[in-house]
Parts: structure tokens; sequence; C-alpha cells
């Protein structure tokens, strides 16, 4: 009996330590998301009002994560909008299996246009897909996300760009532009015909890190997010991803991330910016500088209260423009969380955020 017993407290002590050990262990993982209404973990948002006067946030998550808010500062949780994940995208993107990255959406010709990006991490084996919708609004009976499968596909050792991080622009002429990419040769653009998704032309670069194009031969996963424990942070060869543009007044201004999202603490994202008269660029800084020769003004990067801010999105509703991203935050951590902040321009026509 007694050894019994003696065995039956040693068994209860080995669970008492692996359960606390398993406790232990959840709370040294600061980033876990958590989702709070007011300050939701969010990655790579954009951001719609439907037709219920609702504001939509589209953003990385599996088969694109979807929030909604009546009033830009509270929120909660909607369906998925690739459900059930697109076969063609899990049959042709190695290692893809619903975890999408990089949404964008917009408003053209009576539907929702839903850009998405399929890839894994560090590979440029990657594809950006398109899904439509009548409405934003999912109480609605005509509410219903159709895919419309592939718009561009990049492979790795063949193209030297990567589809990802898209964004629709449709310029004055009502001619639609893609812009997209992530390292590798930077920042690309390319026509759409009037349907949206197929290309007319060929890829243009409009912003690198580098000052040069960098060819097939220097590219070997440049990408690489691999980081261990006692690793330096330095910038890639061409750090730079997530492009967004806007038109206000005469000129297009290219939004893009220099440096490295998706880590933390150790996160370094700075948003820049650069603008032109004509969408496909070139894109210049405040002092001339080309982006596509590394040029960019900082809009917002490291501070005392964050990390890193970027992947950006812009938008004006009512007259008043609106900067979407996401932000590291130091004091919770590294998280990632939705930031919103009111966007104007000053009298040189560059665009400040409001504090």
């Amino acid at each position: 009996m007694k050894k019994n017993l003696t065995l039956c407290a040693i068994i209860f002590m080995a669970c008492f330590l692996s359960i606390n050990a398993q406790e232990s262990t959840r709370n040294r993982r600061p980033n876990r998301a958590s989702f709070t209404t007011t300050n939701p973990d969010v990655h790579d948002p954009v951001m719609a009002r439907g037709e219920d006067g609702k504001y939509y946030i589209f953003a990385t998550g599996m088969g694109v994560a979807t929030l909604s808010s009546s009033d830009m500062k509270t929120w909660k949780h909607e369906k998925s909008a690739l459900s059930p994940i697109p076969q063609w995208a899990t049959d042709s993107i190695k290692g893809y299996r619903g975890h999408t990255w990089a949404p964008d959406i917009s408003y053209h010709d009576g539907k929702w246009l839903l850009y998405y990006s399929c890839s894994t991490f560090g590979k440029n084996g990657s594809a950006i897909g398109l899904a439509t919708n009548k409405t934003l609004d999912p109480q609605s009976p005509d509410f219903k996300w159709e895919d419309q499968g592939p718009v561009i596909v990049s492979h790795q050792r063949i193209d030297n760009y990567n589809a990802i991080d898209p964004n629709l622009i449709v310029d004055k002429k009502g001619t639609p532009w893609l812009t997209f990419g992530s390292f590798w040769d930077g920042i690309q653009i390319v026509r759409l015909k009037k349907d949206f998704k197929t290309l007319d032309g060929k890829t243009k670069t409009i912003s690198r890190r580098t000052g040069r194009k960098i060819t097939l031969a220097e590219l070997n996963d440049v990408e690489n997010y691999t980081i261990e424990a006692g690793d330096t942070i330095e910038a890639g060869a061409n750090a730079v991803e997530a492009p967004f543009i806007i038109k206000n007044g005469k000129y297009y201004y290219l939004f893009v991330s220099f440096d490295y999202c998706c880590r933390g603490e150790r996160s370094t994202y700075r948003t820049v910016v650069g603008r032109s008269k004509k969408i496909d660029g070139p894109y210049v800084d405040s002092k001339g500088q080309p982006m596509e020769k590394g040029g960019g003004d900082t809009l917002i990067g490291p501070n005392s209260q964050y990390f890193g801010v970027g992947h950006n999105s812009a938008y004006e509703f009512d007259g008043q423009w609106y900067f979407v991203s996401h932000a590291y935050v130091k004091s919770e951590n590294g998280k990632a969380k939705l930031f919103i902040k009111k966007m104007n321009f000053n009298k040189e026509g560059w665009p400040v955020l409001e504090d």
C-alpha cells in the first residue's frame, strides 16, 4: 500500500510539474495573437466602407482574416473571405495551406475586388489571386465571395520578383494597374485589362533598396525570415515590400515598407513614400531621389512606442485621409496591432500623420 501511495505521489508530481512547465511555456510566448475588440492583433490590414456604413478590414490570416466596425474603434470578427480555400492555390503553390497574406480591397464596376497572396516565407514561388463579391455586408442575400483564380504567378529561379502584396489602382483614364512585390528585385507595377484580372503588358520595377537591378543569378531565397536567438537583424540587399498607391491632387503617391516585419520585438519595419505624376513612375522622394534607385522619405518607423510600423494602406473617407497599418507595440512585447491615424498633406504636398 505504501509503495502504491508513493507511486501515486510521483505520478501526481510529474503531472503537476508538466502542467506548470506548459503554463510557463505559454507565458513566455508574448507574441501569441489574442483578440481584443479595441486593440486587435492584425497583420497587413486594408480597409473599406461597405454598403451598410460599416468599416471592414481584410488582413493576413486563414482564408483572409476579416473584421468589421461601425466607428473604426471597436472591432469584431467576421467569417473569412476564402472559405473554402481555393484548390488551385494549394495545388500550385508549394507549402501554401490556406494562411493567406496581404489582401487588397476596392470597389469597381459594381463589385468588390479582393486580391490576395498565396506563398510561404522566404520563397518567391507565389501567386496573387482574385475573389469578388457584390457586397461587403454579411447580412445581405447577395453576400458571396466568388474566387476568380490566379492573376499573376511568380516562380522560383525563373522570376526575379515575388507575386505577393497586391494593390489595385485605377488611373484617371479608367485603366487598372496592379502593384505588388516583396524583396527580390523590388516593387513591380503592371497594367491590367478591363476584367481586372488579365495582364496587359510587362511588369516594371518602381521601387528598390539597392539602387540597381538585381539579377536572377544573385537571387537565392533572399527573403530569409528564419531568425535564431542571438542573431543580429540586418536588412537584406533589397528589403522592400508592401506597396500601396493613392492619388491626391496632381500626384500619385507610392507607399512601401523598408526592412523587416514579423519578428515581434525585433521587427524593424518603416513606411516610406515617394510621388509621381505618372502612375507607373518614376516615383521620387522630397530630395528628388528615384525610388527605383533606393529613394523614399520615411513617414513613420521605429520610435519610442513601436519597434516598427509598416505594411500600410491609405483611404479617404468624407474628405479625411486615413493611414492604416500594423505596428509592433513595445508595451505589448512586440505584438502586431492595428494602427490607424489621420493623414494630411503639408503645403509641399507630402503626407504627414497626426500625432
